[in-house]
């Protein structure tokens, strides 16, 4: 059963969480111990707080899952789980999330409740709205950030890196939608009514909006924010963050992986170089120049 509701849980979405260490990567404090800490803690608790809501969420959808061809399989769909087994579960893990939570700092464990009815909400409504559906997921990796920021002591945080991270979720939300709608065909409207609202069309649109927008956001960033070396050597991190979203808009046309954004990070070599590279030219760039 434990092997179950962790299943149910999502391990694999929680790679998500990892935009956390935003705040601590980008003020540099890296190298401060009781600051790693406490954001890998905020990390874990968070990834416990979005396990509690695919737990909630599959009890809430339990019919629309059994008539979905892929989301049958999981386990309260296909009846491996019971539903009360599911229930206690998501008691016991409340009752121990929120109050860690908010014993590592009041803002932190704010963000966690309203992340959780957050979710609650789009579980029940908000993602049956064209569009809003989308807004929701990004304005979810935004709290993400947020909570990584109050768990620690910030000198400076660029609000170009929250204008950055809402951009990138709602490209990577588009194009979920788009390998929905092809995965899904005529059906697609039966499993989730939102989908009713887009067509392949119009969301490529969306997609190159939001692409676009996404790579100047960060280009200004590397060139403008307060915390990056005053050489511009930000700059030589472009490429990578270019690669990385060509190489999804390559996979999301070619339909691999679904283009599941958890997916394509867990299976495609290429997109984890990119991220690799990414990751280690900021480090050198923030830390060594």
């Amino acid at each position: 059963m434990l092997k179950l509701i962790l299943e149910t849980m999502r391990p694999r979405q929680w790679t998500k969480n990892f935009v956390i260490l935003a705040g601590l990567v980008f003020d540099r404090q890296l190298g401060n111990l009781e600051s790693l800490l406490r954001v890998l803690a905020a990390v874990l608790l968070f990834c416990l707080v979005s396990g509690l809501t695919y737990l909630v969420n599959d009890m809430l959808d339990l019919k629309a899952d059994q008539a979905h061809p892929e989301k049958k399989a999981r386990p309260l769909a296909s009846g491996r789980l019971p539903v009360k087994v599911a229930v206690s579960a998501a008691i016991i893990l409340a009752l121990l999330v929120f109050p860690a939570a908010f014993l590592l700092s009041f803002a932190f464990g704010l963000i966690c409740v309203v992340y959780f009815l957050l979710m609650l909400a789009y579980s029940k409504w908000l993602k049956h709205m064209p569009i809003i559906d989308v807004i929701v997921i990004a304005l979810g990796f935004v709290l993400r950030v947020s909570a990584g920021l109050f768990v620690i002591t910030v000198n400076y945080f660029s609000p170009w890196l929250f204008v950055l991270t809402t951009l990138l979720a709602l490209f990577l939300g588009f194009g979920k939608r788009r390998a929905e709608l092809v995965a899904l065909e005529a059906q697609a409207g039966t499993h989730r009514k939102a989908l009713l609202g887009y067509s392949i069309p119009l969301l490529d649109q969306y997609i190159i909006i939001v692409l676009s927008a996404t790579l100047i956001t960060y280009c200004l960033y590397t060139f403008t924010a307060q915390m990056t070396p005053e050489n511009h050597a930000m700059m030589f991190t472009i490429p990578f963050v270019l690669y990385g979203l060509l190489r999804y808009l390559f996979l999301l046309h070619h339909n691999q992986f679904g283009a599941a954004p958890e997916e394509v990070l867990l299976r495609d070599r290429p997109i984890q170089a990119a991220i690799l590279l990414w990751g280690l030219s900021v480090i050198i760039v923030l830390y060594l120049l």
